[in-house]
């Protein structure tokens, strides 16, 4: 990141992989990273890497991905894509990310034309808009703004309950292109699913006491999506056993159309002395 170049700037500028050859690319990372690189940026880069060998009139309709090895932002990443198939619908493309001989990362994804079909979707949870007088400056220093959002009297979660609902939308202004926006939304999507899977086990276990890693991560886009307004983030974690949390999650814009939803399982891995903490059912999902 250049002194003028703001957070979001500089991802967008990430997003633009290097072509080495056919359906091979290079991606850098952020130049702050000092440790494993975020999982939302790897997410993100991969999926750039494969709607470069797709038809643009294929927007991606759902991914599936594994983090295999932790990320090293002082190597560049190299992005292979796998042509799995090319049908009248819908093209299946594989992306196997390496550093250093080793594969850290692997994504399959796929793409379909539009067409028209059956429709429905969930409800929006009944929250008031985002307070906009709660930003801060500090807030900017990210590619996104987020605020959490607690949720209204008459739907106020239990403690402890694994629930989250954050407003978010991009820092700055996004250029145009859906594919952009896409994967603007994709890279966002990895910021606190895994976290939602911890919220049970604050109060008896610190966060520098666990050890904690995305281990895969699903989207399906469900609509196109302005990630330059604000979306809100439902988020709940049903589940968190054998060092494992799994987390869903559901974006919805500020009028209520349903855009993604997420699913992603996490290492939440503690001391010994901390595996007979075990709780209740809390909450219904």
């Amino acid at each position: 990141m250049t002194l003028a170049e703001s957070p979001l700037e500089e991802l967008l500028r990430l997003l633009n992989l290097e072509q080495i050859e056919e359906d091979l690319f290079r991606g850098h990372h952020p130049k702050g990273r000092k440790h494993r690189l975020f999982g939302g940026q790897i997410i993100a880069q991969a999926l750039m890497a494969a709607a470069r060998t797709v038809e643009k009139e294929r927007p991606v309709h759902s991914l599936h991905s594994y983090f295999l090895r932790p990320g090293d932002p002082s190597t560049p990443a190299i992005f292979e894509v796998e042509r799995i198939r090319d049908g009248r619908s819908f093209s299946t493309r594989r992306i196997v990310v390496i550093q250093r001989g080793q594969a850290i990362f692997n994504m399959d994804a796929s793409f379909q034309i539009d067409e028209p079909g059956l429709a429905h979707s969930i409800a929006m949870p009944d929250l008031p808009p985002p307070d906009e007088s709660r930003l801060t400056k500090a807030m900017y220093d990210r590619p996104f703004l987020s605020l959490h959002q607690a949720p209204d009297d008459h739907t106020q979660r239990r403690e402890n309950e694994p629930t989250q609902y954050i407003w978010l939308k991009t820092s700055g202004p996004v250029p145009a292109d859906p594919l952009i926006h896409t994967a603007l939304l994709s890279y966002e999507s990895d910021s606190a699913l895994l976290g939602t899977s911890r919220i049970p086990h604050m109060h008896s276990v610190q966060r520098k006491q666990m050890q904690v890693a995305s281990l895969d991560h699903s989207i399906w886009y469900h609509k196109p999506v302005d990630v330059g307004e604000w979306l809100l983030y439902s988020l709940t974690s049903p589940n968190a056993a054998h060092a494992r949390g799994y987390s869903r999650g559901t974006i919805h814009t500020q009028s209520g159309v349903l855009v993604a939803s997420c699913i992603q399982e996490g290492l939440i891995r503690v001391p010994v002395s901390y595996t007979h903490l075990t709780l209740p059912t809390i909450c219904s999902v």
